[in-house]
């Protein structure tokens, strides 16, 4: 049987879901209200900003973004009806794909991210010193680097 956390671990866990639900459900409701883009649609926008040519495969794309190949699938079919993106073969592997920022998708970017990064500050960052940054910083790399070494095939990098 596994042991229960202790009382301190506990109250850490919690307050580290709820708050953290809390977090992204009021940064999605500020973004979709200034720019009608979902927090997803926003991280695919800029990770494709910042890839070269601003296009990456699927595969990768997945895996940065911590979706199934299915999920990646439906949300980058999504944001191509909206012009943000399109899907083209890869030059080097005609068997694989590649999700290519549009130039409607770079202005799409350009305009949210003020709002979307006041309200990152406004609803977590201003409210942290250097030396919180630091550890949550720690914290999240480790446990991300952890966790991504301990994959499911399904949310693995292609």
């Amino acid at each position: 049987m596994t042991e229960s956390l202790s009382a301190d671990r506990l109250t850490a866990w919690r307050a580290y879901i709820e708050a953290s639900q809390r977090l992204l459900t009021r940064l999605e409701e500020e973004l979709r209200a200034t720019s009608e883009l979902s927090l997803a649609d926003y991280h695919v926008l800029v990770l494709l900003s910042e890839a070269p040519g601003h296009r990456l495969r699927m595969g990768e794309l997945a895996g940065r973004m911590v979706f199934s190949p299915s999920r990646l699938t439906y949300q980058i079919s999504s944001m191509q009806r909206r012009g943000l993106v399109v899907r083209q073969p890869c030059p080097q592997d005609g068997r694989g794909s590649e999700a290519v920022l549009t130039a409607a998708g770079l202005v799409a970017l350009r305009e949210a991210a003020p709002q979307h990064l006041h309200s990152v500050r406004t609803h977590l960052m201003d409210d942290l010193d250097d030396a919180e940054i630091a550890c949550l910083t720690r914290i999240f790399t480790r446990l991300g680097q952890r966790l991504q070494a301990t994959a499911s095939p399904a949310h693995s990098d292609s």
